[in-house]
């Protein structure tokens, strides 16, 4: 009875060879059902050691993250200089006189799409730091779950990056080799898709996200509601992007009006030429909507700041209108009048912009938690309570305000070049300018509950008086 074999017949259902599937009795469910055979002992080592196998081939085969992230950067490195080279050969084939129209026209159409790949990877690099930071940026936006993160927005910056280059090189290079409608083409479906993609009903490219943009820009428009937090926070990126919508404007009319990859765009009496009354209008456009959100914000809180606020955006019109006028008047009104106008209503604008932006849009006397950091981390050492980096951003934020006014003044828009770097350089200064901006309304949104906490936990003299059952007389 003790540790003695028992005698199992040969047809017993509780013997089987090793490696079969294994067999329970369903007659016999007394002791005989709990034996385990030599086959069942085998069998998990087996599995275990087929299965171990399996993986090391699998990851013998698959490459690691770190090499497949290299070949990607090799591959986006060869594709850039790729570009660049068809790009100014393309150039150097063209004739010498006709060269800088063309290039202005070919920037004209590409400056803007450009513009807006650096914005989206500056905002996932705005993202990544609060997503480090203490910094509860989705509360602050109100978003969801399904908000994009920094590294599905560095995605979209990627493609942006590749497609927007490609589609300018092919527009050179057609060009160049006589190709002008196919040439001409490039731009308008290059446009065309970002409108698809962005208007696209379907499940897929983040459509959440994107109906979520188009809302927002649909209350920026039209001021008819409450503004939240939102709303006029991208509508103060949309004033830094002003000459974008500008530009827009002027591709979209050449496209319309066929004068894609011709010079006829040039004569001052075109639809689209550089006296249009359109330009000036589509770059007050941004301001106007940022002046209407603060009337709006007045009539719902009654605060005497919205109205201050709104007079900082009206100060814009001046700078533009002022501008524009040199098209339509004579050259010596233009010297001796407007441009000493244009000039006083530029130095009001940076400086008064310039004072809101360190007094009310930062309040630096609240910023006590400025790029802290959940964890160790290098920006840590390298920014948290480091006093340059208040003067850098001080500094940076007053030269890059008055700059700010040779891209708004229509009468300088020729200098493509010179105007893109300006333009870049206020989309940098807008990035430093959203770090303060978030951080002082998460130290707000954090910074209420507790002082309502504290006045509430603070009883008045008279209720001490009053409320106390205890005193004596």
């Amino acid at each position: 009875m003790f540790g003695a074999s028992l005698p199992i017949p040969s047809n017993s259902p509780l013997l089987r060879r090793a490696g079969n599937k294994a067999v329970f009795s369903e007659t016999d469910s007394g002791e005989f059902g709990s034996v385990t055979g030599e086959g069942d002992l085998l069998l998990p080592k087996l599995n275990v050691t087929k299965i171990s196998s399996i993986a090391m081939q699998s990851s013998a085969i698959l490459p690691s993250p770190i090499l497949l992230w290299r070949f990607k950067v090799i591959l986006f490195l060869l594709w850039g200089i790729g570009c660049c080279k068809i790009g100014w050969d393309s150039v150097m084939r063209m004739n010498g006189d006709l060269r800088d129209l063309f290039l202005y026209e070919a920037f004209l159409y590409y400056n803007p799409l450009l513009l807006v790949t650096m914005t989206v990877w500056l905002w996932g690099v705005n993202l990544w730091v609060f997503a480090q930071s203490t910094v509860n940026y989705s509360k602050v936006f109100d978003l969801d779950h399904s908000h994009l993160t920094h590294h599905e927005i560095w995605k979209c910056a990627t493609w942006m990056t590749i497609v927007v280059p490609t589609s300018m090189t092919a527009y050179l290079y057609l060009y160049s080799h006589g190709e002008v409608s196919l040439a001409a083409s490039q731009p308008v479906i290059l446009y065309v898709v970002v409108v698809m993609i962005l208007i696209f009903p379907f499940d897929i490219f983040y459509l959440s996200s994107r109906f979520y943009l188009l809302r927002t820009l649909w209350r920026i428009a039209f001021p008819l509601q409450a503004i939240t937090f939102c709303d006029f926070f991208l509508a103060d990126i949309l004033t830094s992007m002003s000459k974008v919508f500008s530009d827009l404007e002027r591709s979209i009319c050449r496209m319309v009006n066929r004068q894609v990859a011709t010079i006829a765009w040039f004569e001052a009496d075109s639809i689209c030429g550089s006296h249009s009354v359109a330009i000036p209008l589509v770059l007050v456009f941004p301001y106007l909507c940022r002046l209407l959100q603060c009337l709006r914000q007045f009539k719902d809180t009654k605060e005497k700041t919205s109205l201050l606020n709104a007079l900082k955006y009206s100060t814009a019109f001046p700078v533009i209108f002022l501008s524009a006028l040199k098209y339509h008047v004579f050259p010596d009104h233009w010297t001796n009048f407007y441009r000493p106008l244009w000039l006083l209503s530029s130095v009001i604008n940076s400086f008064y912009s310039f004072y809101w932006d360190v007094t009310r849009d930062w309040d630096l006397s609240v910023l006590s938690r400025m790029f802290k950091f959940k964890t160790h981390h290098l920006l840590t050492t390298m920014f948290y309570g480091r006093r340059w980096v208040f003067y850098w951003v001080i500094a940076s934020n007053l030269i890059l305000r008055c700059t700010w006014t040779y891209k708004l003044s229509a009468h300088l828009r020729h200098n493509y070049l010179t105007v893109f770097t300006i333009s870049a350089l206020e989309i940098l200064r807008r990035f430093q300018w959203i770090f303060f901006r978030v951080e002082n309304e998460w130290n707000k949104m954090t910074l209420k509950p507790s002082l309502e906490l504290s006045t509430e936990e603070t009883p008045e003299e008279e209720d001490m008086l009053l409320g106390n059952e205890n005193h004596n007389v």
